[in-house]
């Protein structure tokens, strides 16, 4: 859900591929049977305690046999990564070691880890790299290219929407977010559902009862509902820390600040 996050992370631990575990606000309690490994966490500011010392987030830290690490929410944020000097050995599922709860599919059993489980390692470590402190995410709007269907709103709707601040609710999960309009942008308008087509992930999609949902990573492929806009990549990570109840904002740039920000890697 943080690509940003997810490759500090693995920055930290050295990371020698793709692999990792995303963490929600539940948090996480792992147990070093045997061995050791190189652990790097990042992404929102959740608390970390190793042996039950805190740990600075984001971080690292080298856990033998016996050692506990203990992952809890903090003050902002929605997911954590952490990352492994060495490779999860899981089974490859359709060219991936990804896990996808909806379909059932990859990982272990294609569902989300519980107590009990147990995760192997291969003995093939990476590099751990030196990786400065990021600085905060920036509290500002969220930045959005208008859709194709932006057209489709009227002029004094696409204004409301990006003066009126939308609330994130508790409807979320990596499929998309919804969005509670409680400043009527789009109510009493007449919108109408359109022939599917294919979505992306940060698509605005205005459902029927007005109602806005913003697309995240594991979308369908496709989508019948107008999107007046899509986040663009730079900040999708960041609005999928917003936690529900908080407001967010959105302002729009053009097609070729998107790239820019894409290419440049920086907010």
């Amino acid at each position: 859900m943080d690509i940003d996050a997810h490759r500090l992370a693995g920055a930290l631990a050295g990371a020698c591929d793709k692999t990792g575990i995303e963490l929600t606000r539940a948090g996480l309690d792992l147990l070093m049977e045997s061995g050791d490994l190189t652990v790097g966490w990042a992404g929102g500011a959740f608390e970390v305690q190793l042996n039950g010392e805190r740990r600075p987030w984001p971080g690292s830290a080298s856990i033998a046999a016996g050692d506990r690490l203990c992952i809890t929410p903090g003050a902002a944020g929605n997911y954590g990564y952490l990352r492994f000097g060495k490779k999860l050995d899981l089974p490859m599922v359709l060219g991936s070691r990804a896990t996808s709860t909806r379909a059932r599919l990859g990982g272990l059993e294609g569902r989300a880890l519980r107590a009990g489980d147990v995760l192997n390692f291969s003995e093939e470590g990476g590099t751990v790299q030196s990786v400065c402190s990021p600085d905060p995410p920036e509290a500002g709007p969220v930045r959005f290219v208008w859709g194709i269907h932006a057209d489709r709103f009227a002029a004094d709707i696409r204004r409301k929407f990006v003066e009126t601040p939308f609330r994130v609710t508790n409807a979320m999960d990596r499929m998309g977010v919804r969005l509670a309009d409680e400043g009527g942008v789009f109510a009493g308008s007449s919108i109408l559902s359109l022939i599917s087509d294919p979505i992306l992930p940060g698509d605005i999609q205005i459902l029927g009862d007005g109602t806005p949902i913003v697309l995240m990573r594991d979308h369908q492929p496709t989508g019948g509902y107008p999107r007046i806009g899509t986040i663009v990549s730079a900040d999708l990570g960041r609005f999928a820390q917003i936690r529900s109840g908080e407001a967010v904002v959105f302002a729009p740039v053009s097609v070729n600040h998107a790239h820019q920000l894409m290419r440049s890697g920086k907010p």
